[in-house]
């Protein structure tokens, strides 16, 4: 018993002497490292700082941001191990990168597959913060776009979260690449109404309040049925997604300007007319 006890106790006192020679370059290690954190945290900002006048996207800078600052990490930690004499660990550190980025690489497929397309989606100019999109069975506006996830916050104020690579290999609608877009309602008048008069007054109604973004995007006013209790027409008009936020609004908005139109025109948008059969007398309703 007391031989081996005593291989333990030198071993102990090995330790102990390798753990007091290396224990000013351990606490450098620790400093040199705490440093380099705190650097890449303040380089983070500073560039986010620098690019948010340059660059609009914030997930291009975001990117940008954290690629320096993961860049800064690694460079510190290189020179803690180096401060605790471990080249030869940073060398078989090296030395095994490929090997393990491989299995990571395919451990992590899917997660590779979002923060590549996160990158795409950072870089080109497809989906941007404060678009209106309609993707995957969901539409709201875009929130934030990570390096893994696109927000989407729908009109009812729920977050839907949608992996980037899914937004990317399925087809979408983006309301925000093209300034403007057009708006069809529909709607009837009286047949007694004067119909040359009625496209004269909405055509009035669209100059006033949705003016045509250029000379080919021109309003049409379209009479298309003989209705059952009315002449009905389909108007057509474009409206800047810059002023209006969606369709839904902007499709709100023409109902209202519509009535109050026809309103003070004395146009009469009439009831569905109905006839009921009641013991052998017809009665209009």
């Amino acid at each position: 018993m007391k031989k081996p006890l005593e291989i333990i106790l030198n071993k102990l006192a090995t330790w102990y002497e390798i753990i007091l020679l290396n224990l000013p370059n351990f606490v450098l290690g620790l400093i040199v490292f705490g440093s380099m954190m705190w650097l890449s945290q303040v380089l983070k900002k500073f560039i986010n700082n620098k690019l948010s006048h340059r660059i609009k996207k914030e997930s291009l800078r975001s990117l940008a941001a954290n690629l320096a600052s993961f860049v800064v990490i690694l460079i510190g930690l290189v020179l803690a191990l180096s401060t605790l004499n471990l080249d030869s660990a940073i060398e078989s550190i090296l030395a095994g990168a490929g090997v393990a980025g491989l299995a990571v690489g395919l451990a992590l497929k899917g997660a590779l597959s979002n923060m590549f397309s996160g990158v795409v989606l950072s870089v080109k100019d497809i989906i941007n913060v404060g678009d209106w999109i309609e993707t995957n069975g969901f539409s709201g506006q875009v929130e934030k776009i990570t390096l893994r996830n696109t927000f989407i916050r729908e009109k009812d104020n729920n977050m839907v979260i949608i992996p980037n690579s899914t937004v990317l290999s399925n087809p979408f609608k983006n309301y925000g690449i093209t300034p403007s877009n057009k708006l069809i309602i529909n709607c009837g008048v009286h047949y007694d109404s004067d119909l040359r008069f009625v496209k004269k007054v909405l055509l009035k109604m669209i100059e006033e309040n949705f003016p045509p973004p250029s000379k080919d995007k021109q309003p049409q006013i379209l009479f298309n049925n003989f209705g059952g209790s009315s002449i009905d027409f389909e108007m057509r008009f474009w409206f800047d997604l810059n002023e209006k936020a969606s369709h839904v609004e902007a499709k709100s908005d023409a109902i209202i300007l519509i009535q109050e139109y026809f309103a003070d025109a004395g146009i009469n948008i009439p009831y569905p007319i109905r006839t009921l059969i009641h013991e052998g007398n017809e009665v209009a309703a």
